[in-house]
């Protein structure tokens, strides 16, 4: 991308990661430099508000690891109910970077996650593959409250911390969960396992493939307007049954 965006053989490139890996040491106290901390060094450098990071798994949803705190927890429950968005696009593509959610390009490429995000709390939406070589594995997603995007430094700064993730989850050091300061309420772990059991049950209900039992199940999460892992909550306690596509409902029972 230019002077802007050093390449990873520019000795700006290795000044920058070795500051940012102090900084997370420092965060880690000595200890593992796990994902929340490279969320928090990524509020600090980009000037967003909120962070996250979700790992991409195949045929089944993406699952999140780490939200910096309500307002990236919902953000990332819309991405994984409606299925659109920069944090979706971002898993087969490179970074996207939107600046203004509200412009009318934004509006006609997400129609329904981008009035949804403005109305969450996010204007702009940072979203960095977490890519190595050939793997994906999954997304940074960083949010901001208002309208503006990352300058120079800050991107490169990100894009050094999305590096970082991807070590972080391959050598398995990503803390599943919430610091324990925050007080949120029981059952909102960071997991979803509920989706990925809804989604079996209704394959084998339907007799259908993985993807297309998802999509059922994000569908019909949108159209009652509920979250994806409530809906998911009530297939597995079979409080919830969903019917083939061409009727006309799902059923209780």
């Amino acid at each position: 991308m230019g002077k802007d965006n050093p390449g990873r053989g520019d000795p700006r490139t290795s000044d920058r990661r070795l500051r940012l890996w102090a900084a997370l040491g420092d965060a880690a106290r000595g200890g593992a430099v796990t994902v929340d901390h490279v969320c928090a060094a990524a509020v600090s450098v980009a000037g967003v508000d909120s962070a996250a990071v979700a790992v991409v798994l195949d045929a089944t949803p993406r699952e999140l690891v780490y939200a910096t705190d309500r307002t990236a927890l919902e953000l990332e429950d819309l991405t994984l109910t409606l299925g659109e968005g920069p944090c979706v696009d971002a898993t087969t593509g490179g970074p996207v970077l939107v600046a203004d959610l509200t412009v009318p390009e934004c509006r006609n490429r997400w129609p329904v996650f981008a009035p949804a995000a403005v109305l969450a709390g996010a204007c702009a939406v940072f979203a960095l593959p977490l890519r190595v070589g050939g793997i994906n594995l999954g997304v940074l997603d960083l949010y901001r409250a208002r309208a503006d995007d990352l300058a120079a430094e800050e991107l490169a700064d990100v894009l050094v911390l999305a590096d970082t993730a991807c070590a972080v989850l391959l050598n398995g050091a990503a803390r599943h969960g919430v610091d324990r300061d925050d007080q949120w309420p029981e059952g909102t772990g960071l997991h979803h396992p509920e989706v990925h059991q809804a989604t079996g049950m209704i394959m084998v209900q339907l007799e259908v493939p993985a993807a297309v039992a998802l999509v059922r199940l994000r569908a019909h999460a949108y159209s009652q307007d509920r979250q994806l892992r409530d809906v998911a909550t009530d297939v597995v306690a079979r409080r919830l049954r969903l019917g083939p596509a061409r009727t006309r409902g799902d059923r209780h029972g």
